[in-house]
């Protein structure tokens, strides 16, 4: 089955995707979060740039991207992960509503760049709510990748091997991959 979203303009899917790689992101958005990159020293003014590029381009993914990352590297994981569901949320509109109804097709995860921004911004928020001790939602995040891209183009299984770890009580210490696990691929349900 190929992936093909159903009852949503092709031209404005193909629009998204390539927005997704920095396609169509006006001078201006992108001058200030050029500006951004070049203010480390100063985050305060830093975050007004990219601030100011996400209101110039609202439904532009590479702004929230911008933002997700300065939270990231700042350590600020809540806020982070905030910026982070904007983007799932534009990506899941982009897609259209019937979008994971079925998973996308082998050839989609692999290829298709508005369905693995979806993905990988699952796997990322998957990740945050790891580190924020979220537990049920990381559950619910990778419980999802797993159903969309089951043969885990985007490795989002070594996830869900710290968090099923963490359920049994394991050391936080012990190494992620061990003798027995796959090295790439989701492990057989129990």
């Amino acid at each position: 089955m190929s992936f093909a979203p159903l009852a949503f303009d092709e031209q404005a899917l193909a629009a998204f995707a390539d927005s997704v790689v920095g396609a169509g992101l006006g001078p201006e958005a992108l001058a200030l979060i050029e500006q951004a990159g070049q203010l480390r020293e100063k985050p305060e003014a830093a975050l007004r740039c990219l601030q100011q590029a996400r209101q110039l381009a609202p439904r532009h993914p590479v702004p929230v991207i911008a933002v997700y990352r300065f939270h990231f590297y700042a350590h600020e994981l809540a806020l982070a992960r905030a910026a982070g569901e904007d983007a799932l949320a534009m990506a899941r509109h982009a897609l259209g509503p019937d979008f994971g109804d079925v998973p996308p097709s082998d050839e989609a995860t692999r290829h298709d760049a508005a369905v693995r921004f979806y993905l990988f911004t699952l796997k990322g928020l998957a990740y945050l709510n790891l580190r924020l001790g979220d537990w049920p939602q990381a559950w619910l995040m990778l419980g999802e990748l797993r159903r969309l891209d089951p043969a885990d183009h985007v490795g989002g299984s070594l996830l869900l091997q710290v968090l099923e770890r963490r359920e049994a009580g394991e050391d936080p210490d012990t190494p992620l991959w061990q003798e027995g696990d796959p090295v790439r691929g989701w492990r057989p349900r129990s």
